[in-house]
């Protein structure tokens, strides 16, 4: 219960509003410690409640009108929309204010935003963008919050993140959460925290909260599959996974020809569409959402009911990662894999790390007609007729 944690009384009031009753994990384990001024290196999936874990000791430390005093470095675009409303949210009734700083949109509103935030939420390529151009001041930093770190090092910010460290205060409170904690990960909490506390939580889900299923299924009929899994399941919620950006255009595409209400995500959209996708999807309007791992990268999308692996990933954390989006916060989910011939040596790998994947042979399914003809520009798929 956040009420035994200590917590102010307005951010508890924010709290109550977004009905953040009873505490996660994560949120038990680092608000007392935090709050102590402890640096901390917490290992959390997306979607354990890991933004309250850092934000609620965050406030503590703020004050209205003393220049920015926190700054949560993120991998994308679309983490830092999530994290700077969410920290708006807690912070509603203590006259703060947050300043998201991405790339893909304009800088002058941005610049306008940082002169008056105390909280910056941002990636780091932009981040290193206002410090030279000088529209940033850190010089009143007490919090550094390195919000998924494995995934800025998997993007390449290793040595952005150096950069902006170096420039940032001494004096100061770090908080990094992680799924994972690799070499790199603990080689910055080495080299730039102070004798952080280490906390990890359980990260996987219970069985009987997340079934697991594959199928395996000719390489040609797996959107036959897909379309009559979608009919079955009815998912209230779903994300399809795919590994590559033309795949999740051919498959979002066959969906909606099919009469399912899906949309594609991928890096060559523009941040407007990316935004106007998300906005739709966390309103369940598509309610499929076909996305490539780095289109997803720390998403944080509440009551996903299904995850469907057309195309499975390259090992045991990448399918982690994907599945780890359904079944959070004691809600029931289910994974489903699509595994062709081609798949077998991937899946082989990722079955030696997760056990619990149970088979399922699909023999009556209605087969869908589906033409892939590539455009010389963009390798759009077009798509014929129905065939059921």
């Amino acid at each position: 219960m956040f009420e035994k944690l200590n917590i102010d009384k307005r951010v508890l009031s924010a709290l109550k509003d977004m009905r953040f009753v009873k505490t996660t994990e994560i949120q038990e384990k680092v608000i007392p410690i935090a709050m102590r001024g402890n640096d901390v290196v917490a290992q959390s999936m997306t979607g354990s409640g890991k933004t309250a874990a850092f934000g609620v000791p965050m406030l503590h430390s703020i004050e209205a009108r003393r220049g920015v005093q926190a700054l949560v470095l993120v991998p994308t675009r679309e983490l830092a929309e999530q994290v700077a409303n969410e920290m708006r949210k807690f912070s509603k009734y203590m006259q703060l204010n947050v300043a998201k700083v991405y790339g893909g949109v304009g800088i002058e509103p941005q610049i306008n935003a940082l002169r008056s935030s105390e909280i910056v939420v941002g990636t780091p390529g932009r981040i290193l963008d206002h410090m030279s151009r000088r529209t940033v001041n850190f010089s009143s930093l007490k919090i550094l919050v390195l919000d998924e770190a494995d995934r800025m090092l998997d993007m390449g910010f290793i040595d952005d993140i150096r950069r902006i460290i170096s420039a940032l205060p001494r004096k100061r409170q770090t908080m990094l959460f992680s799924a994972t904690i690799s070499d790199d990960v603990m080689r910055i909490a080495r080299n730039y925290m102070h004798e952080p506390v280490r906390i990890s939580v359980a990260l996987r889900v219970p069985k009987h909260k997340l079934k697991q299923f594959y199928y395996d299924v000719r390489e040609d009929d797996k959107i036959s599959l897909l379309l009559h899994l979608i009919k079955k399941e009815k998912p209230s919620l779903a994300i399809i996974f795919c590994n590559t950006k033309r795949e999740t255009d051919f498959v979002a595409d066959a969906l909606e020809q099919n009469g399912a209400e899906a949309k594609a995500i991928h890096g060559d959209m523009t941040q407007q569409q990316r935004m106007h996708v998300m906005e739709g999807f966390h309103r369940g309007r598509p309610h499929i959402l076909v996305a490539t791992d780095v289109a997803a990268r720390g998403l944080d999308i509440r009551n996903v009911t299904h995850i469907f692996n057309y195309d499975v990933p390259n090992d045991a954390d990448g399918y982690t990662h994907r599945i780890g989006r359904t079944a959070r916060i004691g809600r029931e989910g289910k994974a489903i894999t699509l595994l062709s011939k081609k798949d077998h040596e991937s899946f082989r790998r990722i079955m030696r790390f997760i056990s619990d994947i149970e088979k399922i042979v699909e023999r009556d399914y209605p087969k869908v007609f589906v033409k892939r003809r590539y455009q010389e520009r963009g390798f759009h798929r077009r798509f014929g007729r129905r065939r059921y």
